[in-house]
């Protein structure tokens, strides 16, 4: 009689102890088979591999989770007692264990994520003076700017509006990259003294 065991709503045929090779296997890798250890890994690989995918369903992980649990198989083979249940059914639950480890942990990584970044959020508000001044500034900043003569305004406007690169703008206007330098940096300059006065 075969019998059955569910692990995360997946039905996992129980062969008797006595007859299952995995057992057999597992047994030998504790007494340091490495041939044993491959077999036993080619042998229950893919359905641990199904049941980590159903747990995280992201690809990536589960592979990662696959790996950690035949290393634990690797390294517990020695504690496994088959007199408590078959070898199948202890590998399968590691890997159910450490696939709801994983999402545990990524849940609590990404609660923490959010935690801190509500906190550095609210710690960056500014106050109504603040604000209040930047808007001043930034009025002022455009009014300055429209002082200056087209090719220069345009440049900066280009620059720290557009985002564009020097060689880029070089591109738009038809300028030479020397020109353009030239422009910014006297734009610049009288923005400044326009700012100060």
């Amino acid at each position: 009689m075969l019998v059955t065991m569910v692990i995360d709503d997946v039905e996992v045929p129980e062969v008797p102890d006595a007859a299952d090779p995995a057992t057999q296997l597992l047994e030998q890798t504790a007494d340091g088979g490495d041939t044993a250890f491959a077999s036993l890994y080619d042998m229950l690989a893919a359905r641990a591999f199904g049941l980590i995918l159903r747990v995280l369903v992201d690809r990536a992980q589960s592979e990662e989770v696959l790996q950690d649990v035949f290393l634990e198989v690797w390294q517990t083979a020695a504690k496994f007692d088959s007199a408590r249940g078959g070898a199948r059914a202890w590998i399968l639950t590691i890997a159910h264990r450490r696939a709801v480890d994983r999402v545990r942990a990524s849940h609590s990584s990404t609660q923490r994520d959010l935690r801190i970044g509500v906190r550095d959020f609210r710690g960056e508000t500014t106050s109504v003076e603040e604000h209040a001044q930047l808007r001043i500034d930034g009025g002022r900043a455009t009014e300055a700017l429209r002082t200056l003569p087209d090719a220069q305004r345009e440049a900066l406007v280009l620059a720290y509006f557009g985002g564009f690169t020097q060689r880029e703008i070089t591109a738009i206007t038809g300028a030479p990259l020397g020109t353009v330098k030239t422009r910014m940096r006297d734009g610049l300059t009288r923005l400044r003294k326009a700012l100060e006065g």
